[in-house]
């Protein structure tokens, strides 16, 4: 199988007939998506489910078979005259997909999953301050370590990375890796030959909200880590941008009364106000006690919350979303910082149509990167998510 990124315009997954010439892949996909979401099907069930004729789907059903990725599970208990139909289910354990998530300022993650997002093992490897090509050859390592705890055939790698990162896999920029135009699609496969994704963390969290999470209609996620982005899903479609840097607000200068220094060079930038270390850093320079620190606290974590604010507005107002997705350490996004994101974001928008906004976090925990590299490499060689 060949390695199929994410495109601009392309759904995650499939939800009816497409044109003749292009039928029989998105067809397949969609056989596969519905046993993907609900096992238990006969033929006849998905044909029903697809607008697929009967006969279609037997013959995808086939060779979906043939290729392990669906099962027969025995008749089903019938009382109406006739031969009782077989049922069918999406085999999750018939391939294993490798995880990788750059996003922690202190570690690599990664993890083996199945096809159904389930991790069955988890390795990591200590960032150490490591950038540049030292990094480049810790993530290797990770990589190595995982493919061999496989268990099955693997379907593909995926990679969620900080920065923005084209379509080819490339990383164009992570300022806190010193990672410039970094091909690490082509590092990965060439070492690997297997299927490689690889998308900005945020792109890849927000995957995993969409599919696992039960979201309905369009999602903004925003990831707080090392750094700072955002995904967004509108339609069921990612957004890019046309150099492939849309959700990369952690790097907009946030008002013009300055404020920190930020990796890039520039000053005040989102990421300055907002990303993990740095509120850490704030909350843990505290040195009074008591009600006086909590205090404090809480005014350090709602100005990060007010810039966040500031920033999404436009967005929301831009967009008509009725909610936002935080991702990253709940002790700080939780609460103050989240309360004045949408005091905010409500202040500076139409309060009839934003009143009903929600800013709340993510349902996937730390794995969510995790995850949503997975559902990258599912959409991507089989069209399912």
């Amino acid at each position: 199988m060949t390695a199929t990124q994410l495109s601009p315009g392309q759904a995650l997954r499939p939800t009816a007939k497409v044109l003749p010439e292009h039928a029989r892949g998105h067809n397949r996909s969609l056989v596969l998506q519905t046993l993907y979401r609900a096992s238990g099907q006969s033929r006849a069930d998905v044909a029903r489910e697809t607008g697929l004729t009967r006969v279609t789907v037997s013959d995808l059903v086939a060779e979906l078979i043939a290729e392990g990725l669906v099962v027969e599970l025995g008749q089903r208990e019938d009382a109406r005259p006739g031969k009782p139909a077989t049922l069918l289910d999406f085999d999750h354990g018939a391939f294993q997909i490798v995880a990788v998530d750059l996003s922690d300022d202190s570690v690599f993650r990664g993890a083996v999953l199945d096809l159904g997002g389930t991790i069955q093992a988890r390795d990591e490897i200590a960032l150490a301050g490591s950038t540049g090509a030292e990094a480049i050859a810790k993530v290797l390592e990770l990589a190595d370590r995982l493919v061999a705890a496989a268990t099955a055939p693997l379907l593909g790698i995926g990679v969620g990375s900080p920065g923005i990162v084209d379509l080819g896999g490339v990383v164009l920029t992570a300022p806190n890796l010193r990672w410039t135009s970094v091909d690490l699609h082509a590092v990965l496969a060439e070492r690997f030959e297997v299927p490689v994704l690889v998308a900005n963390d945020a792109n890849a969290a927000v995957y995993a909200e969409h599919s696992f999470g039960g979201v309905e209609g369009d999602i903004m996620l925003i990831k707080v880590g090392h750094g700072v982005g955002a995904g967004l899903l509108v339609g069921g479609r990612p957004l890019f941008g046309a150099t492939s840097a849309a959700g990369e607000i952690g790097h907009v200068v946030v008002g013009t009364d300055g404020g920190p220094l930020c990796a890039c060079g520039k000053t005040g930038c989102l990421e300055a106000w907002l990303a993990a270390p740095r509120l850490a850093a704030r909350i843990a320079a505290i040195t009074a006690t008591g009600a006086e620190a909590d205090a404090e606290r809480d005014t350090v974590l709602r100005e990060a919350g007010r810039r966040l604010g500031i920033i999404l507005a436009p967005v929301v107002g831009a967009l008509d979303l009725s909610e936002i997705v935080l991702s990253g350490p709940a002790e700080l996004l939780e609460g103050p910082l989240a309360t004045a994101a949408i005091e905010t974001i409500r202040t500076r928008t139409m309060a009839e149509f934003t009143g009903s906004l929600t800013v709340r976090m993510t349902t996937q925990g730390q794995d969510i990167v995790l995850r949503g590299a997975a559902v990258m490499v599912l959409s991507g060689q089989l069209g399912v998510s």
